[in-house]
């Protein structure tokens, strides 16, 4: 019997199922057996599965799997609900540079271990269609603004677009945005979960740069977010179509832990 202790963890609604395998006791890949743990009904439940593993270069490695079991590019809020994971088993403690698939991330987490500040790649180019627009955050995005978003049926309509030709193959995360008060409200579609989930962080990113852009807004620039599970907030400096010094900050909370067999 092969069994391993994971720990369930969700950033404003995204919910993830993390391994510690600095032991590198976790060896299997097994694509189905991760989506069925990620599966609502018959596993535990979870919009993506994360190894957390030693590096040499960074405090620790991510790795992280959508929730189809497949490899994934990088996850925002999956980044950090791992930092806050990695407080809690005293990896790290108030600051931390850890590696993830599109490279070495720094990210701050308060001392109660719920808050956590992520710093994102930045983003050099933006494309636009009209009101549409396509950016990578560390994972590919589509944005789109619209105006009835409490009642859309995102799940058909970012299954749609995530089916079009153009990104079939690869995948695309559809995000559409409505501004609202100082910030904007944003509902995703995610690719390797197929669904709409309750946040998405390299969404939320990819919305507000976006914003940024249809705006025409230059210089430091601070955008509150609500999604469906709670809030976010993203700051960066606009300059052109140049994005730097991004941050993703929001919560990230322990959910429970638990044992699974793998055997």
């Amino acid at each position: 019997m092969s069994s391993h202790t994971f720990h369930k963890y969700q950033g404003a609604g995204n919910d993830f199922i993390i391994i510690d395998n600095r032991n590198l006791k976790f060896t299997e890949n097994n694509p189905q057996k991760i989506a069925q743990l990620c599966d609502r009904r018959f596993g535990i439940g979870a919009d993506g599965f994360m190894l957390l593993q030693n590096s040499e270069e960074a405090d620790f490695e991510m790795v992280y799997y959508n929730a189809d079991g497949n490899l994934g590019s990088m996850c925002g809020n999956g980044g950090r609900c791992i930092v806050a994971f990695a407080k809690n088993q005293g990896i790290i403690s108030n600051s931390t540079r850890f590696l993830a698939v599109d490279g070495i991330h720094e990210a701050s987490i308060d001392q109660a271990g719920t808050w956590v500040s992520l710093k994102m790649n930045d983003v050099n180019n933006i494309d636009s269609d009209g009101n549409d627009y396509i950016l990578n955050t560390g994972s590919p995005h589509y944005v789109k603004i619209v105006s009835d978003l409490e009642t859309m049926d995102v799940a058909t309509e970012g299954a749609s677009i995530r089916n079009q030709d153009t990104y079939r193959q690869e995948g695309i995360n559809v995000n559409f945005t409505s501004p609202e008060d100082n910030g904007y409200f944003v509902r995703t579609f995610e690719r390797g979960v197929e669904d709409e989930t309750l946040a998405c962080g390299t969404g939320v990113t990819a919305v507000a740069l976006a914003m940024a852009k249809h705006n025409q807004q230059q210089g430091e620039i601070e955008t509150p977010i609500r999604a469906l599970g709670g809030n976010l907030l993203i700051r960066f400096h606009a300059s052109d179509n140049h994005y730097s010094n991004i941050f993703l900050e929001g919560p990230a909370k322990f959910v429970f832990r638990g044992t699974i067999d793998l055997s």
